[in-house]
């Protein structure tokens, strides 16, 4: 069997930045396991399958260990490669997901995604977390992820985990978010997953569900530019609406290729 594979840089105007996502068509779902070896063999954060529907796309999103219920650099990347390289022929592309049907409106080579909102609420930092920083955290909240917020962008680019401590924990499916006020943006993040063959995140756009929420509380505005101060760092446009978030980047295409399963 032979299937098309797509890797796309997301959240990023330019390769080898961003989060690379795989995307791989499928004119019927495989089985959950043959899925799962794909995300496994493709070694990066996150493969995203779909099935075009009549009226919608059947998005699902498999880590190299587990099945996902939200992944936003995915589903950009999925959302890219339907408009430049599969010629999708609309503007605005509804995903049914578990996680409900997601609407990515493309502007220009812009995506914007409309998530669902997840505040997070004031919470305790488990033992195991806290003894894997190096830099305690001023304040601890948490939604589906633990989101640790800190003074300075400066402490957020020098934290670093110990892994073996870290480890010990299971968060299935959620990470830890770390952020503060930036720089040179409104605000700066990175995510961490225990347990995961890749330990950060380069850009997570599912994190926002729950920072944009947190932000809008803490600044007093709707929108926002951030950056996701990972090695490969990632630009994020963002709005809250309500109870949903839009989250908007670029994404460019790395390769395209073919897998072969005999």
């Amino acid at each position: 069997m032979k299937l098309n594979l797509y890797q796309i840089d997301a959240f990023t105007d330019k390769v080898f930045g961003g989060n690379p996502a795989c995307v791989v068509p499928l004119n019927n779902w495989l089985p959950d396991e043959i899925l799962l070896k794909i995300a496994q063999e493709n070694a990066v954060a996150e493969t995203a399958f779909f099935v075009n529907k009549t009226d919608k796309i059947h998005l699902r999103w498999f880590t190299p260990e587990i099945e996902m219920d939200l992944c936003g650099h995915a589903t950009l990347a999925t959302a890219h490669c339907l408009i430049t390289l599969l010629n999708y022929p609309n503007d605005t592309i509804i995903f049914d997901t578990l996680s409900g049907d997601l609407t990515v409106k493309v502007d220009k080579d812009y995506y914007q995604m409309n998530f669902p909102a997840r505040m997070p609420l004031k919470a305790e930092l488990p033992a195991i977390i806290e003894q894997s920083l190096n830099i305690k955290p001023k304040e601890i909240l948490k939604a589906r992820d633990f989101l640790l917020v800190y003074d300075t962008e400066a402490e957020v680019k020098n934290i670093q985990l110990n892994r073996q401590i870290f480890d010990q924990i299971n968060l299935d499916p959620g990470g830890v978010i770390v952020t503060a006020v930036g720089d040179n943006c409104d605000f700066v993040s990175r995510f961490f997953t225990p347990q995961a063959s890749i330990l950060e995140d380069p850009v997570t756009g599912s994190a926002h569900c729950s920072l944009i929420p947190f932000w809008a509380s803490r600044l007093n505005k709707k929108a926002f530019t951030a950056q996701q101060v990972s090695k490969r760092v990632g630009k994020l446009f963002c709005e809250l609406m309500d109870d949903r978030v839009l989250i908007s980047g670029q994404a460019k295409t790395y390769s395209v290729g073919s897998l072969w399963m005999e």
